[in-house]
């Protein structure tokens, strides 16, 4: 009776707040509308009202932002989806909603009436949805045509158009899990596009890297759109099954995809407003002019490949994470790997399994340690897992859930599990520390997320490996490498080490980097950083963006885009891109708020 009350009760506070709301939004009273608001509020937005993905903070950001789009947006329709819950002070509600030009979901965060937080998403274009469901395409014409085209010979009439006689809407450059997930993306909404890819099988990019590479996020947490992993799928999926599944759904979803292609250079034309885009495919120089033009490179650019002193008179093997073949060849060989990421445990235990002599990891920095198992019960598992499915999350619903914290306060519901996390795992932290590994939980103690969205780097998600650091079994150095010799590798503090093999798991650069070798640094530069917060935490320094620098919303280059980040932002932000280049195809208008600025930061 009593949670009966309490749910009649949190019903009657969303539908007060939504009827004043509505009814502001409609009188185009900005003002009023943000006095629904606390004062320490925060707006999301994927598109429905900025056309853009820009969060606003605080009442006079919020007043600022309707001002500038209630007229175009026009916003309406709002309506209850689900019971609204509350707990510990704060009331939940889904809502649909809609726009002059589309359809939406909208999540909000109710403390004593007022709104928290909010989140609006664009999820459909009207008169441009889908063809899915109810939409869905009938595959044949039944009954007796002479002038019948099959499904095959429409598809090779298709690959032989594009990009020859008929131009592509949008070439995606990049074709990991980023491009293909917006692709598949673009070909449901019917956006001409073509992925360019310099491997010769869609799956390369996973297939081609170290032996022992995985995926150290769960199953629940990777599914790409349309096309979940089947139930049978492992937990943890190895780089090759991984790169049989992206071939195989490139196939499946029908997606234009050119291997052996690498794309040269780009130079916007502005009067035609297209791209001339230069690539080589397969030997043979070819232009397409696509009015939009996306890098899909993963979340990082090109390698950091440090140059220490003496590097060219080293006698052994040395090369970057991203070309390590694996440890085959290294058996009963000193193996010295620089850096404590990821990759570096990875291939640290890839190495001693398969019987190096001697294996050393060189820690130049603190590093952020979880455990899969802690991270899938404490962090992802309320989300993201078996249970989650069970009690009505489903992979849409966990994505919005997720997008609905508001990058500012993101941390202050990550630090608990992380506390959680450290409390049990204490024993193992202890032996990691005893060992001499620098550990760290991010400089606000708000754990492997923020250290991924901030700066991408500086964490590792326990497979295995770190018992072997923990154990002695792979050998700890910390410090900085001064110089390397013949067979040496010298850190600041004279420490010396040998090596027949030099890794260097030394991370990667910015993607506006890539970009810069096919566009141009000029307009590299235009556009700027991207990734990062600007929080003014490690290795992401200000301004405050709000949201990831450059990503997945338009940037100050016209018709350039970026897209990208693990499997669950390649699937849940592909959405939201490819309504953009799809408004944008059809000439919907697309005014956008708060277009980023540029701040150059190193």
């Amino acid at each position: 009776m009593s949670q009966t009350l309490e749910r009649t009760a949190a019903g009657t506070r969303v539908q007060n707040w939504l009827s004043e709301f509505e009814s502001a939004l409609s009188a185009r009273d900005a003002e009023r509308a943000a006095s629904l608001f606390v004062e320490d509020c925060y707006w999301r937005d994927l598109v429905s009202f900025t056309w853009n993905i820009k969060t606003v903070e605080g009442r006079s950001e919020i007043v600022d932002m309707l001002r500038a789009t209630l007229e175009n947006t026009d916003p309406g329709g709002f309506a209850l989806t689900a019971e609204p819950t509350e707990a510990d002070g704060v009331t939940e509600a889904w809502m649909s909603f809609e726009t002059a030009v589309g359809r939406g979901t909208a999540h909000l965060r109710l403390v004593d009436g007022k709104a928290w937080t909010l989140l609006t998403v664009l999820e459909e274009l009207k008169g441009y949805e889908e063809a899915m469901s109810e939409r869905r395409p009938k595959g044949v014409e039944h009954g007796a045509n002479p002038d019948r085209v099959s499904w095959r010979d429409s598809r090779e009439q298709e690959e032989q158009e594009l990009g020859g006689t008929r131009q592509p809407e949008v070439v995606i450059v990049g074709g990991g899990q980023g491009g293909i997930a917006l692709g598949a993306r673009l070909r449901q909404l019917g956006v001409p596009a073509i992925i360019v890819e310099r491997n010769e099988r869609a799956g390369d990019s996973w297939r081609n890297r170290y032996k022992s590479l995985a995926l150290h996020d769960p199953v629940w947490y990777d599914h790409l759109p349309y096309i979940k992993f089947p139930d049978n799928w492992p937990v943890f999926s190895p780089k090759d099954k991984i790169g049989d599944w992206l071939e195989m759904y490139v196939k499946v979803m029908e997606i234009n995809y050119w291997c052996s292609t690498t794309a040269l250079s780009a130079k916007y034309d502005e009067n035609a407003e297209r791209w001339e885009l230069v690539v080589d495919r397969d030997g043979t120089e070819t232009t397409l002019r696509p009015r939009q033009l996306v890098f899909a490179l993963g979340v990082s650019g090109k390698p950091n490949v440090p140059t220490f002193p003496g590097h060219e008179r080293f006698r052994g093997d040395q090369h970057h994470s991203s070309q390590h073949p694996g440890p085959d060849s290294y058996v009963g060989k000193k193996a010295v790997v620089v850096g404590s990421n990821n990759s570096a445990h990875d291939i640290c235990a890839a190495l001693w399994e398969a019987g190096a002599a001697e294996v050393t990891m060189v820690q130049r920095s603190s590093t952020h340690v979880v455990r899969s198992e802690s991270l899938m019960e404490h962090a992802l598992g309320p989300l993201y897992s078996e249970q989650a499915l069970a009690s009505g999350i489903d992979t849409r619903t966990a994505d919005l859930i997720f997008a609905s914290l508001p990058y500012r306060i993101m941390n202050r519901f990550q630090k608990p599990a992380y506390d959680t996390i450290r409390d049990q795992d204490s024993e193992y932290y202890d032996r990691l520390e005893q060992a001499g590994f620098d550990l760290d939980f991010g400089d606000d103690d708000s754990g492997l997320f923020m250290k991924y969205l901030r700066r991408g780097s500086g964490y590792y998600i326990d497979v295995g490996a770190g018992e072997l650091v923990a154990n002695g079994d792979v050998e700890l150095a910390r410090g900085q490498v001064s110089e390397l010799t013949e067979t040496e590798v010298v850190l600041d503090d004279g420490t010396r080490l040998e090596a027949d093999l030099v890794v260097y798991a030394t991370g990667y650069g910015s993607m506006n980097g890539l970009a810069a070798d096919i566009v141009g640094q000029e307009v590299a530069d235009k556009v700027g950083k991207v990734w990062g917060l600007g929080s003014e935490t490690t290795k992401d320094p200000g301004p405050w963006e709000g949201e990831e620098r450059n990503m997945w919303k338009p940037t100050q280059q016209r018709g350039l885009w970026f897209h990208g980040g693990n499997l669950h932002q390649s699937r849940h932000y592909s959405l939201f891109l490819a309504l953009q280049l799809k408004a944008r195809m059809e000439g919907v208008p697309t005014p956008v708020y708060g277009l980023q600025e540029v701040h150059h930061t190193s």
